[in-house]
């Protein structure tokens, strides 16, 4: 991995183009250093909240003025679903304002905007895969925060390009396929919510279609504002657990509940399937099945990598 120290402002090689990726240690964030290498064309520059809070819209711009960034992919985010709930002010700060603060940094310094943002934009009442174009309701607050941060940037920088993604998970961080590992080696028996559906995405693989984006727009204009990833295939979080424990070898019972069985502070979408079309179209990519990808993770979670 990259310390923040190797790269510092005098380290950068000014032939390259230059990446800034904010919230470097959330999952996204740590897969995207791990496959930093893999391309040399760029040079990276990862910024924690502790680095870089983009909150902090003064400290961003003094950054921004330190070296040409000539894209900036946003995986800071208040990202506590629940505790959302009881710290509205937080995750408006910066899931909303901060994000649009930093896309009119990115408009002044002509740096490229990608934000991350997710499937709580959505209700969950749909019964097809959910379009770019579909109309947003959120149930959440965390959903709603998402939702403003999306307007502000699109308000700030037209430009902006948001992807929505679904059910995050990674060898990195803490995710549900961690916590299902975790709890299926310390209980005989566990229960998983069985009537909420949707699309887990492995950060690794929405992390090489990050960069497969942001090569495109080196090339050529991308004309597009919002686009959908996520694995192929839909389950529900049930499925998803039995799946960990037939691939993990767990011999812990997996009993299927309802949402109401489980009670959270904040309503999740009961359907999170995305439609996926328009980022395999202009990537010209297959986006990988949901359990093939879910091997890798935890084949890699294995090998301590």
């Amino acid at each position: 991995m990259f310390s923040n120290s190797d790269l510092s402002p005098q380290h950068i090689v000014t032939n390259k183009k230059n990446i800034l990726v904010t919230g470097a240690n959330g999952q996204l964030g740590m897969e995207l250093q791990a496959i930093a290498p893999l391309h040399p064309q760029y040079n990276f520059l990862f910024t924690t909240r502790e680095k870089l809070p983009i909150e902090n819209i003064d400290a961003v711009k003094e950054f921004f003025s330190k070296q040409q960034l000539d894209f900036c992919i946003n995986c800071a985010a208040c990202t506590a679903v629940d505790k959302a709930e009881t710290e509205k002010e937080k995750a408006f700060l910066i899931n909303g304002t901060a994000v649009g603060e930093l896309a009119s940094v990115c408009k002044t310094n002509h740096t490229q905007l990608i934000h991350i943002s997710t499937d709580y934009v959505f209700d969950g009442e749909a019964c097809t895969p959910y379009k770019e174009t579909d109309p947003t309701s959120p149930l959440s607050v965390y959903g709603e925060s998402k939702l403003k941060g999306e307007h502000l940037a699109f308000q700030n920088d037209p430009s902006t390009i948001i992807i929505r993604t679904s059910w995050l998970y990674s060898s990195y961080g803490n995710n549900f396929v961690k916590t299902m590992l975790r709890l299926m080696k310390e209980r005989e028996i566990i229960n998983v919510v069985s009537d909420q559906f949707g699309s887990p995405t492995y950060a690794a693989d929405l992390a090489e279609a990050i960069m497969m984006l942001i090569e495109k727009c080196s090339m050529s204009n991308v004309q597009c504002s919002i686009l959908n990833y996520a694995n192929t295939g839909k389950i529900s979080w049930y499925d998803f657990a039995l799946a960990i424990k037939e691939l993990s070898g767990s011999s812990c019972s997996v009993n299927p509940i309802s949402t109401s069985e489980y009670p959270t502070a904040a309503k999740r979408p009961q359907y999170s399937v995305f439609d996926t079309r328009t980022i395999r179209k202009i990537l010209n990519i297959t986006i990988p099945d949901w359990k093939v990808s879910l091997e890798k993770c935890l084949s890699n979670l294995k090998n301590g990598e």
